[in-house]
This record gives C-alpha cells, structure tokens and sequence, in this order.
C-alpha cells in the first residue's frame, strides 16, 4: 500500500491484534450510541455513513439499526480488522481493506472519524484530504492529557505502546486541531466515558468518584485535571472553505 506512514504502518502487521485481540469491539455499541445521540441532537438523519478507520465495524451495524435505509461503508487499512467483519458484511455494511483517502467515493452524508486523529503521523493532512467528503464530519477523541497523566506520565506511555495513540489531545487542543484545519464546530460534548463506557474496573470505578465531584464544581476543570473522558465532536466544512 502506497504511502502509508511508518506510524500507520503498525497497523499492517499482526502487532496491533496481538495487543487488541478483541480490536475494542466490546466498546463500539456505546460508542455508536454517543454518534446516535450527537446527530438526533442536531436534527440529522444521515442518508450515507462512512466510518473511516472503521475497526471491527460494529459502529456501522449499530447505527444501521437506527437509520435502516441508509447506505453505509467503513474503511481500514489493517488486514486484521477483516476477520470482524462477517457478521456486518452480511447486513449489506460495504467494508473495505485500504486508505480511504485513496479511494474515489461519493460525497457522504456524515464521515465518521471515530479514535482515529490520534494515532497518524500527520493529522493536519489527514484532515485536510478528508475536506469536501462529506456533509457531516463526527470525530471522536481520547482525552488522554489531563495533569494526572502528566505526572504520571505511565498513562501517556501505556496507551502510546498498547493501542498506539502518538498525539495526546484536551478538549481545546482538540476543538483548536480541527478548526485549525478549516472545519467549524457545530457541536462537542463530554461522552461521560469514565462513567457509562463499557470494561470499567474496580480501580477505574473508584477513580470516577473525584471525576464526579469535579464534573458537578466545573466540567472543563475536573477533565483536565482528573482525565478519564473522550469528546464527540460534530463539524462541518467552513463555508469560506
């Protein structure tokens, strides 16, 4: 595959599946549910998805059950992802092994670009080749920077050798990367994630309960104090753009 960059790289060996033998698909039902939520709230009703890094693409076949009569399509550049993909192949969920970016497609309703931006090389190129794909962009980000990872910094290494995240975001970095980028934020919002994401644990239960306090004192401040969130973004295009 042609210009694939020794970060994304990673994804086309076994490593990634040695590590994530499940590829997360424990989390793609919530996760579609916090898509759901982001575009019922905006009054969209998508006619086209795409799930750009798609995974196991059970995003996708969740959302299928939602909006029944719309054309979806999820693309990966791992091989690995393929062996997930029977059951969503056989709802008529077009999946496909290679680089979106490289692939002549319609203009799609809604792009999804969901725990994606953190793990390229370049993400201001990515972004900017994802420009005029579709109507509607949703980004989901991990908030991994807060300043207890930061003083710790074992979270930092943990999830940059685990599941391969080389760029660390806080809600403003985030927001700024992608209005840096041409596009104009019609919504982002906190997904709850330390508190309603599947595979919690004791230890990340008791870690919830500071996270609580701080979310009910000052939301902003408690994220990036404690961490333990993602963020759901919806964007369009800028119309000077």
């Amino acid at each position: 595959m042609p210009d694939i960059d020794p970060i994304a790289a990673r994804y086309l060996g076994a490593d990634y599946l040695r590590d994530n033998p499940s590829w997360d698909s424990e989390d793609s039902p919530w996760k579609a549910g916090k898509v759901r939520e982001l575009l019922e709230g905006n009054a969209i009703a998508p006619a086209s998805v795409v799930d750009v890094g798609c995974g196991a693409g059970i995003v996708l076949a969740e959302l299928q059950k939602s909006w029944h009569s719309a054309r979806y399509a999820g693309y990966d550049i791992a091989p690995d992802a393929e062996r997930f993909w029977a059951a969503p192949r056989a709802r008529g969920i077009e999946l496909v092994v290679g680089d979106f970016l490289d692939a002549a497609t319609p203009v799609y309703d809604v792009l999804m670009a969901l725990d994606v931006l953190e793990h390229l090389q370049d993400p201001f190129a990515f972004l900017a080749r994802l420009k005029g794909r579709a109507n509607h962009y949703v980004f989901h980000f991990p908030l991994d920077l807060s300043a207890i990872s930061v003083l710790r910094e074992s979270p930092l290494l943990h999830v940059r050798r685990k599941v391969g995240h080389v760029h660390y975001y806080t809600r403003g970095l985030a927001t700024a990367l992608l209005e840096d980028c041409g596009y104009h934020i019609v919504d982002a919002r906190y997904t709850g994630a330390a508190f309603t994401a599947p595979q919690r644990s004791l230890k990340t239960w008791l870690a919830s309960l500071p996270r609580r306090v701080a979310r009910v004192v000052n939301p902003d401040w408690g994220v990036r104090l404690f961490g333990g969130e993602t963020l759901m973004v919806l964007a369009s295009c800028k119309a000077t753009d």
